[in-house]
């Protein structure tokens, strides 16, 4: 008979032939509990788990080797990392001192001056790097300056901006930009200036939502900015609205999308489409630990007709799609472009995405790592990734990034407002489904290398994630 067990339960059944740790948290010092928490999480999830020798369930004989290789790494952050494989293979695993930080992060709310910007490198260095004004966000700070899209920057409080010094420059409360002219593939001073002030903001992802006429196409557009679960109402009326203009095409703008949620992403396309019922979306493969005994309805996500608070979703039954991306594109935008390919014509138009085919989920210091009787010792809580996800057909290596059909570079000489034909990535979708994909695609004349953006330089900046932890089916 099938019970179903909290995730520490079965923890125990796995290691308890091993040692055995109390689970009385007055047993440990702060650091020693913290730190206790963090390996039997990652000894319970981390996908990369048969990757990391300290992490096996028979590491460790007795009770009393556990706990002095606990007392051994501070503070906790170190033996997260020791645990971790390296970091080339895992770039997006964190620890937060604070998980109240970490729930404001992963529901998009956390300071900002409302500038959304990237980070590039200069022609010709490997050190100097600028930054430009990709959007800025309404009700913001920034909404209120002079500052607006394709704006220059190469200096912070009047020091230039290298990769050793941005991040301590751009992580203040208030600072000053100092801003330049794009000069002919230089970045020239111009003597401005402005300064910005952070403050605790949550930004609406649904960023634009128009429509265009195309001779007798109907096209809907969506510049859609992260995959926040707060704002899936949001999101669905959007598609209400597509729905109330009778869209027969629709472009989707994920070119600044880092990511979010696995299960918006799952609800994002089905009001795409529509047409497949409860079909499969995607489908989760976790480590070798628990692969066997999670439930295997559990890993997979199928198309549905609710959004998250259980009222219907708008749908319109497409059976294709538009798609805008860059080298930001990352994560649960990656998850809907990879998932609906299996179901029906997706198109990407602009450049490769990043390649982040994994996800996480939230860790607290609980019995069963849910919120629930958290440890009031402290407040650490861990997001490590935990799976991988695939779709239907089970494709999901895409590390390199999802390759577009089109192939179009923004160009920083050239950007255009945002919704409007001016913009050269909109007009080329716009055209490519007039001509049926028969047209020209223009080349920047300068092109600068990607360095980081205004999301990846944030803990969790660009993550895919669940929201809950599945249970367990043990026979």
């Amino acid at each position: 008979m099938k019970k179903k067990l909290f995730l520490l339960s079965v923890l125990f059944i796995l290691i308890l032939s091993t040692f055995s740790c109390g689970d009385d948290y007055d047993d440990f010092p702060q650091s020693s509990s913290v730190n206790d928490f963090i390996w039997k999480g990652l000894n319970q999830y981390y996908y990369w788990l048969q990757d990391s020798p300290d992490l096996a369930d028979n590491r460790f004989s007795t009770n009393s080797e556990y706990q002095t290789f606990l007392n051994s790494y501070s503070p906790p952050e170190n033996l997260f990392e020791h645990l971790l494989v390296d970091r080339q293979t895992d770039r997006f695993s964190v620890i937060y001192s604070d998980y109240t930080a970490l729930e404001q992060a992963l529901s998009g709310t956390q300071k900002n001056n409302g500038v959304d910007y990237e980070l590039r490198y200069k022609n010709g260095s490997s050190t100097e790097i600028f930054g430009w004004v990709r959007y800025i966000l309404p009700g913001s700070d920034a909404a209120l300056k002079s500052i607006q899209r394709g704006d220059f920057f190469y200096a912070v409080n009047g020091t230039s901006l290298t990769v050793d010094n941005y991040r301590n420059l751009l992580a203040n409360d208030t600072y000053t930009l100092n801003l330049a002219d794009y000069d002919s593939g230089n970045i020239t001073p111009n003597g401005n200036t402005v300064t910005l002030t952070k403050t605790a903001f949550s930004e609406n992802p649904v960023h634009i939502k128009k429509t265009f006429t195309v001779g007798t196409k109907k096209i809907g557009y969506l510049m859609y900015n992260g995959f926040y679960s707060q704002y899936e109402s949001e999101l669905n009326d959007a598609f209400v609205y597509f729905a109330s203009e009778n869209v027969t095409h629709l472009i989707l703008d994920l070119r600044y999308n880092s990511g979010g949620s696995v299960n918006t992403a799952t609800r994002l396309a089905s009001m795409i489409t529509g047409q497949f019922g409860t079909d499969i979306f995607a489908k989760q493969q976790w480590n070798n630990k628990l692969q066997s005994i999670l439930d295997p309805e559990d890993l997979l996500n199928r198309f549905t007709s609710t959004l998250g608070n259980g009222s219907s979703l708008q749908n319109l039954n497409l059976d294709k799609l538009y798609v805008l991306t860059s080298k930001r594109t990352a994560s649960a935008s990656e998850l809907v472009i990879n998932g609906l390919e299996s179901h029906i014509n997706v198109t990407q138009i602009g450049d490769a995405t990043t390649g982040k085919n994994v996800g996480s989920i939230t860790l607290y210091d609980s019995p069963n790592f849910r919120k629930e009787n958290v440890n009031p010792n402290h407040k650490y809580a861990m997001q490590p990734i935990v799976l991988k996800i695939a779709n239907k057909n089970n494709f999901s290596d895409y590390v390199n990034g999802l390759q577009p059909d089109v192939n179009q570079i923004e160009d920083l000489a050239n950007l255009g407002m945002l919704g409007e034909t001016s913009d050269p990535l909109l007009n080329t979708a716009l055209n490519y489904i007039d001509t049926n994909g028969k047209l020209a695609i223009p080349e920047p004349q300068h092109n600068f290398r990607h360095f980081e953006d205004s999301k990846s330089i944030v803990p969790f900046g660009n993550e895919m994630y669940l929201e809950t932890i599945p249970d367990f089916n043990i026979n």
